[in-house]
């Protein structure tokens, strides 16, 4: 019987206070956070603590994640880093090296399977994972014990692997199915100059004013912290 779950993150301000929290069923779940930290390391962290409370256990592990930088990170850039030394292309060192290196640990003799999924689209995992670790990041922002949840109990998750492996196909979109070229996870480089053709010739650097929401602009200083470089060199490079 295979086992799947959610993992996901949070964080108030990004870096900030910030939550982490994986979810199989009502029985099986637990959250966490910090006082400070980034949405990544919310997302990591839910990894690291799911594979860690499901050791020992010879089912194979699903992971639900809406983060393509976590399942990257151990799909596809972690076994390069290590033969770097932890060190990625450029040279710079990897952050989050310590979550990653527990993740690595973690699932070493298991069989292990990352899928992303759309976040906020509905996915019932995703979203009962998402709302405990926002819970959990709130928590720590008031200063509050969060609500940790009764962890993994033994034999309660053949109940939940039953209900996901009855559970419609198009509700999961495994990792090695490429994005559509038309999702777009951040802004559109076509949207940052939008009008530019039209204003006259400029001397020097153009100041542009971009309004985002909340969520765009936690994505995309995600972005910025991936890269290793400022929110405006990231913006650049999208350009």
């Amino acid at each position: 019987m295979t086992i799947t779950a959610a993992a996901d993150g949070s964080a108030l301000g990004n870096p900030g206070p910030n939550g982490w929290a994986w979810y199989i069923d009502e029985s099986n779940w637990a959250a966490g956070g910090s006082p400070h930290g980034t949405n990544n390391q919310g997302e990591l962290q839910a990894v690291m603590e799911l594979l860690r409370a499901t050791a020992g256990v010879d089912e194979p592990l699903i992971i639900e994640c809406d983060s393509k930088y976590v399942i990257d990170s151990v799909t596809k850039w972690m076994p390069g880093w290590k033969r770097r030394g932890w060190k990625k292309a450029d040279g710079k060192p990897v952050l989050n090296r310590e979550l990653l290196e527990g993740i690595d640990e973690a699932m070493r003799g298991r069989h292990v399977t990352f899928e992303w999924v759309k976040g906020h689209a509905g996915h019932p995992l995703n979203e009962a994972a998402d709302e405990r670790a926002n819970g959990a990041a709130k928590a720590f922002q008031q200063k509050r014990e969060p609500a940790r949840g009764p962890g993994f109990t033994a034999g309660g998750h053949v109940a939940s692997a039953t209900a996901t492996e009855a559970a419609p196909p198009e509700l999961i979109e495994p990792v090695t199915t490429p994005a559509p070229a038309t999702q777009a996870l951040w802004a559109e480089p076509s949207d940052l100059l939008a009008d530019l053709d039209a204003a006259p010739a400029a001397v020097g650097p153009i100041t542009l004013q971009l309004s985002l929401t909340a969520d765009e602009h936690a994505r995309l200083l995600d972005l910025a912290e991936v890269q290793g470089v400022s929110v405006e060199d990231a913006l650049r490079r999208l350009i």
